[in-house]
């Protein structure tokens, strides 16, 4: 079916008039796609993605089907900035130093070790195999900190394409939900202890309801362990977009004679460790952090919905095969090292 272009101005028009209503149509079309991804992510079987991998999904089929029409442009660039960056600083309040402390310093050292080793090993894959560097630092952040929350806040300061984040936000899907169902098959073979498993799992696997679908079937002290861990993990996530915000800084050069460009500045970060610090105090009461959690989900499903609004089917197949071997790669080392390191520490 031909996509329907509904930006495509007549014979007689010249740019684009501006959208009636300003932000809200669109705004409340990346709702009502948010809101059907939580729908979605009710029904058995599909509730194994994530809303926010379901809220990219319904966005792209929408778009490559109907068309993304030009009254909810306003809306969608409004929710690929503030309501995204809203999002992140959210995500901060279900995080707290506590964690930290309950995994331990050795538990903190292998997902520390795991996610700086494998963030370089995919960018180096990347370059390796002439992948686009911004589209590799994308799956190197997705497969490295915590999949799709990652590889969305990490494109505020890569500032790749929508398809970038569509590819590597379909990597770590695929490799995330191959590990969820593998991990407690191997365990089988491996025969870690609770401990070692949830650690191993809160290590190397990309989302936070992929942690939590393998570990919790090995009990629920490897659950709580690997859901811990994992949330550890989330938390290395504002140094991480600092570090690659100063290292794009570096990159950005003025043109010549011309002005000098502005480098990327995450300020939303320094508002997720804010949140941090909220959370860890404990001043804010469970009738709080439960609905901020939740509305946090909706935030970031909306902001994925309005991602797939711009995501082309076409543009993704030109990136051919390359950007998944990266991924898959990615995916098999951090799964290895992290592994390695359990049994070193863990005995």
């Amino acid at each position: 079916m031909t996509p329907v272009n509904f930006d495509r101005p007549g014979p007689a028009a010249g740019l684009n008039p501006p959208a009636p209503g300003g932000i809200l149509p669109g705004v409340v079309l990346i709702f009502l796609i948010a809101l059907a991804a939580l729908g979605l992510h009710q029904l058995p079987y599909v509730n194994m993605l994530s809303p926010l991998i379901l809220a990219i999904l319904v966005g792209m089929v929408f778009h490559n089907l109907v068309g993304t029409p030009a009254w909810a442009k306003a809306g969608v660039t409004f929710g690929l900035k503030r309501v995204l960056r809203a999002g992140i600083v959210l995500l901060g309040l279900q995080l707290t130093m506590s964690q930290v402390i309950a995994v331990g310093g050795i538990g903190v050292l292998v997902i520390a070790v795991s996610l700086v080793a494998t963030f370089l090993f995919t960018v180096w894959l990347g370059r390796v195999l002439k992948v686009d560097a911004k589209l590799t630092e994308l799956i190197a952040a997705g497969t490295s900190i915590c999949g799709a929350s990652a590889i969305i806040a990490t494109n505020t300061v890569t500032r790749g394409r929508d398809e970038d984040v569509a590819y590597a936000v379909a990597c770590v899907t695929l490799f995330g939900s191959i590990s969820m169902l593998v991990y407690p098959v191997l365990n089988g073979l491996l025969h870690l202890d609770p401990h070692a498993f949830g650690l191993w799992t809160g290590a190397s696997i990309h989302e936070v309801a992929q942690v939590v679908a393998a570990a919790y079937q090995q009990g629920s002290e490897s659950g709580e362990y690997g859901t811990i861990a994992k949330l550890t993990r989330v938390m290395m996530l504002a140094p991480t977009v600092l570090v690659l915000g100063a290292f794009a800084a570096r990159r950005m050069k003025a043109p010549k004679g011309g002005p000098r460009v502005a480098a990327p500045v995450p300020w939303f970060v320094f508002g997720f460790m804010a949140m941090v610090c909220v959370a860890s105090l404990g001043v804010l009461p469970p009738g709080v952090l439960a609905p901020a959690s939740t509305g946090t989900q909706f935030l970031l499903a909306m902001a994925l919905a309005a991602m797939g609004l711009e995501t082309d089917f076409r543009k993704l197949a030109a990136q051919g095969l390359r950007p998944a071997l990266v991924g898959a790669g990615g995916w098999i080392f951090i799964s290895c090292v992290s592994l390695v390191l359990v049994r070193l520490t863990t005995g």
